[in-house]
């Protein structure tokens, strides 16, 4: 067999071969044995006779892991606290400022659209004379009183720019220039104005424009055709 000369190259199978220099060789052992002394360390912290770790290094490594695990909480807890948001967002949501409903136990009666040949640009809900309804969001008091076909009426301006507006009102329970919060009383049911028995007419109108109510307050979490409010239905789940 022909001695291999020390300048031909070194060959493993048909596939050159890169030696590993010396000097990485020792490197890499060196490392794998301080990170295993690392482990053992720690494995072994309540040890006394733990000799081949001094005990300066013994305290950086705990102090390492517990830096470690409360980062690792503290990351958790953000993380479940951006979920936590996520989820009030996609519901239209918000525990501190909700869409709600305006009454309940009343009868969808008449929707948005043309009827009688004209432009029926709200919704009835049928409900007996009397019966308190209530804010179905934040915002300030507009008008609160007599407005044309609408009778005794309220509106109120939210803090996007939209208006909600009451009508056939027997009374009106505020005043113009009031704050009011989702869920305060507004007035009671009536029959008041261009109405043809008992019953809250309610609008939402955008930039001036009135809107079907049914589907914008569906996209906030409110079915009032179903009478479900997202937001009390989150509260329940959780």
């Amino acid at each position: 067999m022909r001695q291999r000369l020390s300048s031909e190259p070194d060959r493993y199978r048909g596939r050159r071969r890169v030696p590993t220099p010396p000097r990485s060789r020792y490197a890499a052992v060196v490392t794998s044995a301080f990170v295993g002394a690392g482990i053992v360390a720690l494995g072994a912290g309540a040890m006394p006779d733990a000799k081949s770790v001094s005990p300066s290094v013994l305290d950086e490594l705990r102090q390492a892991s517990i830096t470690s695990q409360d980062a690792a909480a503290r990351a958790d807890a953000a993380e479940r606290a951006t979920r936590s948001d996520a989820r009030g967002a996609e519901a239209g949501t918000n525990a501190q400022d909700p869409w709600l409903l305006p009454m309940q136990g009343y009868d969808f009666n008449s929707p948005y659209g043309v009827r009688w040949g004209k432009l029926h640009t709200g919704i009835d809900l049928v409900a007996p004379e009397g019966t308190p309804y209530v804010a179905i969001h934040s915002g300030t008091v507009t008008k609160a009183g007599w407005f044309g076909g609408y009778g005794n009426a309220v509106i109120v301006q939210h803090a996007d720019g939209s208006e909600a507006i009451y009508g056939h009102s027997s009374a009106v329970s505020v005043r113009e220039g009031q704050q009011v919060k989702a869920g305060d009383q507004l007035g009671l049911v009536g029959n008041t104005g261009h109405s043809y028995g008992a019953h809250l007419h309610l609008e939402v109108h955008v930039k001036g424009q009135p809107l079907d109510p049914v589907p914008w307050l569906q996209e906030r979490g409110v079915d009032i055709k179903l009478q479900v409010e997202a937001y009390y239905t989150e509260a329940a789940a959780s």
